[in-house]
């Protein structure tokens, strides 16, 4: 007797599939430090927990809509990442710093010369700090006062395990059917 498997369990394992494809990429784009790969696939991670902390505050029939769209293969309907990515900093804090710098290597931008000009010179000196403030207070560093996206690299495998231990957190917190309220945090 074959038993229907859920769209709720098709999605989570989609994710999980997906997530563990990023851990594998981490590993072999560290060991060949192709940084610009390494913040795309940070990017891509950190729009699976953006999704799933989105679908953990919406109501059980919105939930179940987009989670059913997201298993046939289609786009959400009406959804920014702008306004996913607004949720998860309330939760989480450094979501919109790690989310703005990497998707400037989504898109082919003037970070993508990264081995002759320093991206983090680049950006705004607020972005700048922001970005190497949340590195150290989660990853330990870099250090440097003037640190640059060359120090910074070494700490992209430690960036990537954080998304994802959040990432499974609240896949867990999804499959157990839970609600988040973002105002109760």
């Amino acid at each position: 007797m074959d038993v229907e498997v859920s769209q709720v369990a098709i999605f989570l394992r989609q994710i999980r599939s997906r997530s563990y494809e990023h851990r594998q990429a981490m590993n072999i784009l560290s060991d060949a430090r192709l940084a610009g790969q390494m913040t795309a696939i940070l990017r891509q991670e950190l729009d699976s927990m953006v999704r799933v902390i989105y679908l953990l505050t919406q109501t059980v029939e919105r939930r179940t809509l987009l989670i059913d769209t997201s298993v046939a293969g289609k786009k959400w309907p009406k959804i920014t990442d702008k306004e996913m990515v607004d949720i998860a900093q309330e939760l989480q804090g450094w979501t919109q710093s790690v989310y703005k710098f990497s998707c400037a290597f989504i898109h082919l931008s003037g970070l993508h010369d990264y081995k002759d000009r320093d991206p983090l010179a680049l950006l705004s000196q607020e972005d700048r700090s922001a970005i190497l403030h949340h590195c150290r207070y989660y990853h330990g560093g870099p250090m440097q006062e003037d640190a640059s996206f060359d120090n910074l690299i070494p700490f992209f495998p430690r960036i990537f395990e954080k998304i994802a231990s959040n990432l499974y957190c609240y896949l867990r917190a999804l499959e157990r059917g839970e609600e988040l309220d973002i105002h109760e945090v």
